[in-house]
C-alpha cells in the first residue's frame, strides 16, 4: 500500500494502546527494483550502516542477516532468494529512504515495515509512504493506513488501477490464475532457503498445489485462453511440477511413517527399525531437494515466471458473462468425477482409486474457480468434493506408504528380522487404511451428489 506525502512529512505515532506494542525506527539502505516490486510484496531488503544486510520475506518470524559483502553488493543468496519478486538479471537498484519503521505487536514480531522515499528515490512523482504488511492482518494494515491519512498521507490513486473484475468469464479466469501465481512466488523464496512456514505447512507443498491448479485450471478453462500460450505455458508448468511432486512425496511419507509407527502403542514396533527407514527416506529427500533447487534455478525458471505473471491471453466468449459460461466449462470435469467415482468398488485397483482423486481435484478446483461468480451452491459443491478428495488423498497416501516401507526394507537389508517385521506392521496398518477409506467413500460421495449442490451444473 502507497500514499503520496508532502515534503518534510513526519511518521505519525503508529504505534499505541489500541493497536500494535511499539515502533521500531530503522537506520539502513534499501534495495529495491526501480518499480519498488519488493516493497509491494512486503519484502524488505537492506543494508545497515556497518554493512551487513537483512532480509525480511512476509509470513517469515525474523529476518535473515548476513556480513557485509562489499560496498552495495548484495549477498548472493539473499538475491536469489528474492528472485520471485525482482524478474530480473540485475541487482536491486538503490533507494533513499528518509525513515523507515517496523511496527511491532506486543510480543514484538513485526506486522509491518513503514517507509518514506524521498522524491528523488521516486523519480519525478512526489515523495511518498510504502507500507509493506509482513506479519500483521488486515486490521494492523488499515489501522496503519488510518493513521497515515489522519497525519496528510494520500492513498496513491496509482495503486488502484482497474481491478478488471467486470464479471466476464474472462475476468473469473484470469482472478484464479492469478491466484495460484501469487502462491507460487510467495512461497519461492522459502523453498529456496529451504525453510518450513511459520504456520507449519511447507513452501514445497504450498508451490506444488499452486503448480497442479494452474494446470487444472489452464485445462477446463481452455476454451477460453489462447492455446498458443496455454499449452506451452501447461507443459512447462509440468516440468516444475515434476520437481516439486518428487520433493513433495518424500515430504509427506517421512510425516507418515512416524504417525504409522504410532498408530497402535499396544504394538510397538521396533524404533531402530524405523530410524533406519527414516534416514534411507531423508538421502532421498536432499536428492530431490538438490533437483527442485536445480529447476529454480535453471534458466526455464525465471521466463516462466515472466509468463505466469503477465495477462493470460483470452479467446471465445471471454467477454460473456462469467455467469453463463462458466458452468457449461465446469460441466466436463465435474462429469468426468462423476462417472469414475460411480464406477469405484471395493475390489478395484489402488491405481483406479487414485485416478479419480485426481479427476476430483480437478473438478473441485474448476468449481472454486466458478464459486465467485455463481455463488454458493458451487462453494458447497468444491466443499464437499474437497471432503471426497481428502478420502481417496488419504486412500493414495497409505496405499504409496505401504508399498514404500516393504521397497525400503528390501532395499536396506534382507537379511534384517526386525527390519521386515516391521515394515510388515507398516504394511498392514497401511492396507487398513486403505479399507477404511474405501468403506467411508460411498458416505462423501453420496453428499457430493446431493441435488442441492449440483443444480447449477445442468
Amino acid at each position: 500500500m502507497r500514499f503520496l506525502v508532502r515534503d518534510g512529512f513526519t511518521l505519525p505515532d503508529l504505534a499505541g494502546s489500541a493497536g500494535p506494542g511499539s515502533a521500531v525506527t530503522l537506520d539502513a539502505t534499501f534495495h529495491d527494483t526501480p518499480d519498488s516490486a519488493l516493497a509491494r510484496a512486503g519484502v524488505s531488503l537492506r543494508q545497515h550502516r556497518d554493512g551487513s544486510w537483512s532480509l525480511l520475506l512476509p509470513g517469515r518470524g525474523g529476518e535473515l542477516h548476513r556480513p557485509a559483502a562489499g560496498a552495495g553488493v548484495v549477498p548472493p543468496d539473499l538475491l536469489d532468494a528474492v528472485t520471485a519478486f525482482r524478474l530480473d538479471a540485475g541487482v536491486a537498484a538503490v533507494r533513499t529512504v528518509r525513515a523507515a519503521v517496523h511496527v511491532l505487536s506486543p510480543a514484538g514480531a513485526v506486522l509491518a515495515e513503514v517507509r518514506v522515499l524521498s522524491a528523488r528515490a521516486t523519480g519525478r512523482r512526489p515523495s511518498r509512504v510504502e507500507v509493506a504488511l509482513v506479519g500483521g492482518a488486515a486490521e494492523d494494515l488499515a489501522r496503519i493506513a488510518e493513521r497515515l491519512t489522519a497525519a496528510g498521507a494520500v492513498p496513491d490513486p496509482a495503486d488502484a488501477g482497474p481491478s478488471g473484475d467486470d464479471g466476464s468469464a474472462g475476468a473469473v479466469v484470469a482472478g484464479a490464475l492469478r491466484s495460484e501465481v501469487t502462491r507460487i512466488l510467495r512461497h519461492d523464496a522459502f523453498a529456496r532457503l529451504r525453510e518450513t512456514m511459520p504456520d507449519g505447512d511447507t513452501p514445497v507443498h504450498q508451490m506444488r498445489v499452486g503448480t497442479r491448479r494452474l494446470r487444472s485450471d489452464l485445462q477446463t478453462f481452455q476454451a477460453l485462453l489462447d492455446p498458443a500460450w496455454s499449452r506451452p505455458l501447461r507443459a512447462e508448468l509440468g516440468r516444475l511440477a515434476g520437481a516439486l511432486g518428487g520433493a513433495r512425496d518424500i515430504e509427506v511419507m517421512r510425516a507418515r511413517l512416524h504417525v504409522t509407527a504410532a498408530a497402535d502403542p499396544l504394538v510397538a514396533v521396533d524404533t531402530g527399525s524405523v530410524a533406519r527407514i527414516d534416514a534411507t527416506l531423508a538421502g532421498r529427500q536432499e536428492t530431490a531437494l538438490s533437483a527442485l533447487d536445480e529447476a529454480l534455478r535453471s534458466p526455464r525458471y525465471v521466463p516462466l515466471l515472466h509468463e505466469l505473471v503477465r495477462p493470460p491471453r483470452l479467446v471465445g466468449r471471454h467477454a460473456a458473462p462469467a455467469v453463463k459460461v462458466l458452468p457449461g466449462l465446469v460441466r466436463k470435469p465435474w462429469r468426468q468425477f462423476e462417472a469414475g467415482a460411480a464406477a469405484l468398488t471395493p475390489d478395484l485397483p489402488d491405481d483406479d482409486w487414485h485416478e479419480v482423486r485426481k479427476l476430483a481435484k480437478r473438478a473441485r478446483y474448476a468449481a472454486d474457480a466458478a464459486a465467485r461468480i455463481v455463488g454458493p451452491e458451487a462453494a458447497v459443491l468444491a466443499k464437499r468434493i474437497a471432503k471426497a478428495q481428502k478420502v481417496l488423498g488419504d486412500h493414495q497416501d497409505a496405499a504409496t506408504a505401504a508399498d514404500t516401507w516393504l521397497f525400503v526394507a528390501r532395499f536396506l537389508d534382507r537379511g534384517d528380522h526386525r527390519l521386515a517385521v516391521t515394515a510388515g506392521r507398516l504394511f498392514e496398518r497401511e492396507r487398513a487404511a486403505v479399507t477404511r477409506a474405501r468403506a467411508a467413500f460411498p458416505a462423501v460421495w453420496a453428499a457430493v451428489c446431493e441435488e442441492n449442490t449440483t443444480a447449477w451444473l445442468k
